[in-house]
């Protein structure tokens, strides 16, 4: 109990260096102070929501969604990530906004790699108008300005991303090659300068260099005086030969008047149907979009909760491998984070090889005494578990069975597959006699 009291104190002072130091807005020494919280208690719930509004904060709102749903699974009542989660439910659009400008950002590293430059900030521009907390599009962007040397565009973008996390290091160092690449410019324009305002020319054997002297100056303020005349006969040239023609076709415009009215009335009519035809197509996109994102998101968190559940299972050995099991295979794997993949993979690799070692033999004997449908449901479960078990004998097993239960087109599917997990294999040739409408014994 002291060992854990020293834990929980130890969890508690990094909490607060979190804290402290999320309110100055260095969400980076934060999400640090946050994740060491959390590694001497895994369980301090105040310490985990907040490294879930650091996330957003950073604008990565899926890693923030992740430690919400955690938190929620372990402190179900009285907990503030409740309402986090709910408010990302009741606002999809925005979701899928967010999930819309991850996509872009992924695809404006691709216009980096084939050198695109002006596509991706293009691209950046856009995804900071629509996410304006998203720091890694800040970073890039600014990034681009670098290496193209737009540097006063450069030192405008770092200082709104220096506002949404002060300390970041990626974000420092940007701003210290920005610095060093200012200083060469400026370098480089006042050697330029200053070589303009010399004159050079040879006495003897030697070459004099000296600035320009006031014979030069006077010779610029005609230059000027030349100049100021020359515009003033080009804008006389302007109005006689352009504004006078112009002023006697007035009256021929004047005439044509009600026939522009008339066909800017029909257009506009065109322009406001059509204008009304996209609205109404919007509104049907925007429909269907919110419902996806919403299966989503019910997705993403059915599945956290019943990891969740299975982890509390595996913990404390009251239930069987069968029920862990069955409930695994509820989870969707491709909505879980990283963190989630991991502790899928942790759990299923203790508790699958169990099921499957105990299930095959059992579906085999099923398959044997011609009760097709439960092998079927055997199979099926084994598959699901791990596709290419004993070899792929699972698979084959399951194409016959659906074989000899009349199932063609499923069975013709599965001996395909089959083909392609495992080519020039015995498995292989026996699902290839398969397709040609024999049934391969096992």
């Amino acid at each position: 109990m002291e060992f854990k009291t020293k834990l929980v104190r130890r969890s508690n002072f990094w909490y607060n260096e979190g804290l402290k130091r999320a309110n100055m807005r260095d969400l980076t020494g934060a999400s640090i102070s946050l994740k060491r919280s959390l590694k001497y208690d895994h369980e301090n719930v105040a310490a985990r929501n907040l490294l879930g509004l650091v996330y957003l904060g950073y604008g990565e709102v899926t890693e923030a969604l992740v430690q919400w749903i955690i938190s929620k699974n372990q402190k179900s009542h009285n907990n503030i990530a409740n309402y986090y989660i709910k408010m990302i439910q009741e606002t999809p659009n925005e979701l899928e906004a967010y999930n819309q400008t991850f996509q872009k950002f992924n695809q404006c590293l691709v216009y980096c790699k084939q050198n695109g430059e002006d596509l991706a900030i293009i691209q950046l521009k856009k995804i900071i108008s629509m996410h304006t907390t998203y720091l890694k599009a800040y970073q890039l962007l600014a990034l681009l300005y670098l290496r193209t040397k737009q540097y006063t565009q450069a030192r405008r973008i770092l200082g709104q991303a220096r506002k949404l996390d002060k300390a970041n290091p990626i974000t420092l160092s940007y701003m210290h090659e920005l610095a060093i690449a200012s200083r060469k410019a400026r370098a480089h324009i006042k050697k330029e300068a200053g070589a303009d305002q010399t004159v050079t020319y040879n006495l003897g054997n030697e070459t004099i260099i000296q600035p320009t002297d006031a014979t030069s100056k006077e010779k610029a303020k005609v230059r000027k005086v030349l100049n100021i005349v020359i515009v003033a006969v080009l804008g006389f040239a302007v109005f006689w030969f352009l504004i006078v023609p112009a002023i006697g076709q007035s009256q021929a415009l004047n005439t044509n008047k009600s026939i522009v009215a008339y066909s800017d009335e029909i257009a506009a009519q065109k322009a406001e149907i059509n204008a009304l035809k996209k609205e109404l197509q919007s509104y049907r996109s925007v429909s269907e979009s919110a419902e996806n994102v919403q299966a989503t998101v019910e997705s993403t968190q059915e599945s956290y909760e019943m990891l969740a559940t299975v982890t509390a299972q595996y913990a404390s050995g009251g239930v069987s491998h069968a029920e862990m099991a069955n409930n695994l295979l509820k989870v969707n794997v491709t909505a879980l984070g990283e963190s989630g993949e991991q502790k899928f993979r942790e759990l299923s690799g203790n508790i699958f090889p169990i099921i499957l070692e105990r299930e095959y033999p059992v579906g085999q004997a099923r398959y044997e005494e011609g009760a097709y449908e439960e092998a079927i449901a055997i199979f099926e479960k084994i598959v699901a578990m791990q596709e290419d078990y004993a070899d792929g004998n699972a698979l084959l097993y399951l194409a016959n069975a659906n074989k000899r239960q009349g199932n063609e087109e499923t069975a013709e599917e599965l001996y395909t597959k089959i083909i392609q997990l495992f080519p020039d294999t015995e498995v292989a040739n026996k699902a290839n006699e398969g397709l040609q409408g024999n049934i391969p014994e096992m």
